[in-house]
């Protein structure tokens, strides 16, 4: 099964949609790189199936005269300015002065990345 079926697969009503088999937990596993054991297989089959029986309860329910919600909270725009406090900056001095290692005003880290 190509990749892009099984999210139609998914998306179109289950109501006469089979299980999901191991088999299909095993494709999709293997799409995403995902290892995983005979019982875990069986243990997500039987998990996405109920996932979707109950997607297809909701799919049932008539929701033509309900409009759509795009967020709950009531708050608009809760971001702060990004905006300088002087009062809670350290120099480079006291940065320095509480790093393990420094040299000329500059910490000093291991290298972490190997270069080719």
């Amino acid at each position: 099964m190509p990749s892009g079926c099984f999210m139609l697969f998914l998306l179109e009503s289950t109501a006469d949609m089979p299980d999901i088999t191991p088999s299909i937990i095993q494709h999709v596993a293997s799409l995403a790189h995902i290892p995983l054991t005979p019982a875990e297989e069986k243990l997500f089959a039987q998990g996405f199936t109920t996932t979707m029986k109950v997607v297809d309860q909701l799919n049932s329910v008539d929701v033509q005269h309900i409009e759509p919600l795009h967020q709950v909270t009531g708050l608009w725009n809760v971001l702060r300015d990004d905006e300088v406090d002087a009062s809670r900056m350290f120099t480079q001095e006291q940065v320095c002065m509480n790093a393990h290692q420094s040299h000329n005003g500059y910490i000093v880290v291991e290298q972490i990345l190997d270069q080719k």
